[in-house]
């Protein structure tokens, strides 16, 4: 196996890294770093092992509203590259190009020739394909829309997804050989995604466990609704139904990633937001792509014994999110590892342990 490790050290983060940065020092915003006023700091922060913004709202602001462009921390990057696994001469079809810094270490180890990297944005993708011609890495850079792949160059080996998919698109199923291998961040809904391995059958449809963590920005074409979460309660006059629960919401917060795998398989169609200050802190449950639709939040205050909720709409998700919360404590807190997916042209299932015990 590829000691990713090494590659990074002949391949730097450093090199395809703007001159401007945004980074999490600590408590409050993010930190703009440039390296044209303190290059030290720049060095300093671009060594660290933590994500590094480089764009907000598509490219429309600097420094706050959505964070859509970011160099993933290194031990991130070295987990996805080992589940992606790739071979000598293997054809690599990279989903999200970003700064180019994946791409240019998959072209490190199978040769640039053989990778192809797509990329939404046309600013991202030129200088990305600037940065990886002057380190020497010629690969394929496409600007298009990613949840299409590129079936000029199929069939592919492996697909590597560097961004978060609610649903692991049919075209990249398509365009991978029998055998071969896609890497992704699925991230259905609720909390944040996990990183799932499939290998593709012959029958055209794919299979593979969860890995682990990862909280990676969405694919534009499949971004929910968004925004924040109290623009639900005023997109509609409604009766908000008030009850308590027992249930610490931080719980959902805190707790493994396969706590978030068990509930967005149990619980579809939802997003949820968190919230926390001195004070306590909320859980919102949404509708992922309805500023109308139902909604829920669970008020945290500490010393209570319950935790006030309120829930508006048709489904009752609080009521939801709970059960399969404490479905996920019948079945002995699993580990991620015991999660896996199936992908077929009609349906995504998550299953435990088998394929054949979908939850």
């Amino acid at each position: 196996m590829t000691d990713w490790r090494e590659v990074m050290e002949r391949v730097p983060r450093s090199l395809f890294t703007p001159s401007v940065i945004w980074a999490d020092l600590g408590p409050g915003p993010w930190v703009r770093v440039d390296r044209d006023a303190d290059p030290a700091e720049w060095d300093r922060v671009v060594a660290l092992d933590q994500p590094l913004i480089t764009q907000f709202q598509d490219g429309a602001a600097e420094g706050e509203g959505l964070a859509t462009s970011s160099l993933s921390m290194p031990t991130v990057v070295a987990e996805s590259l080992e589940q992606l696994d790739p071979y000598d001469h293997h054809r690599v079809l990279e989903i999200g190009t970003g700064s180019g810094w994946t791409a240019a270490l998959l072209s490190h180890r199978i040769g640039a020739e053989n990778v192809t990297t797509v990329e939404v944005d046309p600013a991202l993708g030129m200088q990305a394909a600037e940065r990886l011609k002057k380190a020497g890495y010629d690969c394929r850079i496409v600007i298009g829309d990613g949840a299409e792949g590129w079936p000029a160059g199929a069939p592919y080996d492996r697909v590597h997804v560097t961004c978060g998919v609610s649903w692991i698109v049919a075209a990249w199923v398509e365009q991978t050989r029998p055998g071969g291998v896609i890497v992704a961040p699925y991230s259905p809904g609720f909390g944040v995604g996990a990183l799932v391995r499939l290998d593709v059958l012959p029958d055209g449809t794919a299979r593979g466990r969860f890995a682990g963590s990862a909280d990676f920005m969405m694919l534009r074409a499949q971004r929910p609704a968004g925004g924040q979460a109290r623009e639900w309660t005023r997109a509609a006059d409604r009766t908000v139904r008030t009850s308590r629960t027992k249930v610490d919401p931080r719980a959902l917060r805190y707790g493994p990633v396969s706590v978030d795998v068990a509930v967005a398989a149990l619980v579809p169609g939802v997003v949820s937001r968190y919230y926390e200050d001195d004070d306590g802190a909320t859980l919102w449950v949404l509708d992922r792509d309805d500023h109308s639709g139902p909604w829920a939040s669970v008020d945290y205050e500490p010393g209570q014994d319950d935790f006030e909720v309120q829930q508006a709409g048709t489904r009752h998700l609080w009521d939801e999110v709970e059960h399969a919360y404490v479905q996920w404590l019948r079945w002995g807190r699993p580990d991620i590892t015991r999660f896996g997916l199936t992908v077929t042209p009609e349906a995504h299932m998550v299953w435990l342990d088998d394929p054949d015990n979908v939850i």
